[in-house]
């Protein structure tokens, strides 16, 4: 269970990662991305932004030409890319499949009900054994998710500290000017009433001072990432696994979208599924294979998951629902599923099988997904690194960025090159490093 880097900066070349040609005629000129962002309030274009300067930084690092235009028509939000790779031209629509009303919806809460979550959240997953299993797999994704709780309890000390101190500083002058008083007007009911009278206004002081630190630290939460991680994992965690109906019938349209490029004439539909947003991938897929709404004949289907955290899901006790489509998607051809982590992703389950460790891999065997590592250790410079290592929300974004030296992950190649993910990683080994032992306390699948 040793889960060294050393380990994984090997993975890139040394396990079979396909040889790198000046030309390849390709199998994919027309491509369909399909890319469902994590639980992020943000608007969608911060990824049309983050594609257009990290494709543009990778292509002049590996020598390719890509170029990004506006999406023209249509009611999602997306972009066109234009692509020279391998000796290939390939055009790649990307669209967003976008949830985010949804995320903020969830995050409207104020500073008490953020507190009402953060021990729910703790109770949850205390109390179903589930933080204990996920301790044991990987401890940096619990640790990310223990931040929030230390973080907010924290700013509740200090405001309650706060409180204390700003209701000495004001009654202790006005308690003093009180006793100042003639000695034979110290039992009278005028002075006893400006006693309670200083004790409130002691109250009041400490408390406007308390709630105007919380607010400051909720205003300042971009730097900090309490409020929203603790909104994050609450969302999880407040159904015990299961979704909302309102995820669920986004979710649905999601599938609707999927499956009409599916039916359309392009080479292959390629979803992406980023942190949170891989196990809604998991989801919709699985929906849609068992609905019969891949077509034998069509696109390629392909699914590619990036830092995924299923397990802070799929372990808990009314997650039937997702681990029935790990199961399922596990053992289906019809599609293509490669999974990449880091072990430097603090906040990722890296190189856990997401089958495997929740226990639901099919007696048979399974034929998905592929883990692989991103070896940041060995895919970044050491500068790169070294500015980057205790950066966690940026390297938890890094899969969608520019690496300075790129294996058989590249993220432009992949949504806009000519190889389809099946030819891509046809032959490749997973990690050696990956953990696929099951994990989780729960592990019934429902009816």
């Amino acid at each position: 269970m040793s889960m060294s880097q050393d380990q994984d900066q090997s993975d890139q070349r040394a396990e079979g990662a396909p040889d790198q040609i000046d030309e390849w005629p390709g199998d994919v000129a027309k491509r369909q991305v399909f890319y469902i962002p994590g639980y992020d309030p943000i608007h969608p274009r911060r990824y049309r932004e983050l594609y257009r300067k990290e494709s543009a930084l990778q292509g002049e690092i590996s020598g390719y030409e890509i170029a990004l235009s506006p999406k023209t028509g249509g009611a999602r939000y997306g972009w066109q890319v234009e692509a020279r790779i391998e000796g290939a031209d390939v055009h790649a629509d990307v669209d967003v499949l976008v949830w985010s009303d949804i995320v903020r919806n969830s995050m409207s809460h104020g500073i008490a009900a953020t507190y009402g979550q953060l021990f729910r959240t703790a109770y949850t997953y205390i109390s179903t054994g589930v933080l204990r299993r996920l301790m044991w797999l990987r401890k940096g994704p619990v640790i990310a998710a223990l931040y929030p709780v230390g973080m907010l309890i924290l700013q509740a000390l200090l405001a309650i500290a706060l409180f204390f101190i700003l209701k000495a500083l004001v009654s202790w002058p006005l308690n003093a000017g009180l006793s100042a008083l003639p000695q034979s007007w110290q039992g009278g009911l005028f002075v006893g009433g400006l006693g309670w009278l200083v004790w409130l206004i002691g109250i009041g002081a400490g408390g406007y001072s308390a709630y105007w630190l919380l607010n400051w630290f909720k205003a300042k939460d971009g730097k900090f990432f309490a409020h929203y991680l603790m909104h994050d994992y609450a969302y999880s965690a407040r159904w015990g696994g299961a979704n909302p109906e309102a995820l669920e019938a986004r979710m649905a349209e999601f599938g609707d979208t999927i499956a009409q490029a599916l039916n359309s004439d392009v080479d292959e539909v390629l979803i992406v599924g980023h942190s949170s947003g891989a196990h809604l991938a998991v989801s919709i897929l699985a929906d849609l294979i068992r609905a019969g709404r891949v077509p034998a004949i069509g696109p390629e289907l392909g699914f590619l998951s990036l830092g995924q955290v299923i397990p802070m899901m799929s372990f808990l006790p009314k997650a039937q629902r997702l681990r029935r489509d790990l199961h399922d998607l596990s053992q289906s051809d019809a599609l293509t599923w490669i999974d990449v982590t880091a072990p430097g992703d603090g906040c990722a389950f890296a190189l856990c099988d997401p089958v495997a460790v929740s226990g639901v891999e099919p007696k048979g065997g399974k034929l998905w997904p592929l883990v692989i590592s991103a070896a940041f250790t060995q895919t970044l410079q050491p500068e790169t690194w070294a500015a980057l290592r205790w950066r966690f929300f940026k390297l938890h974004f890094q899969y969608l960025c520019a690496f300075d030296k790129p294996g058989d992950y590249d993220y432009f190649q992949i949504t806009a090159g000519p190889r389809s993910l099946a030819e891509r990683y046809e032959g490749r080994k997973p990690s050696q490093s990956r953990i696929d032992i099951a994990a989780s306390p729960y592990t019934d699948m429902g009816e």
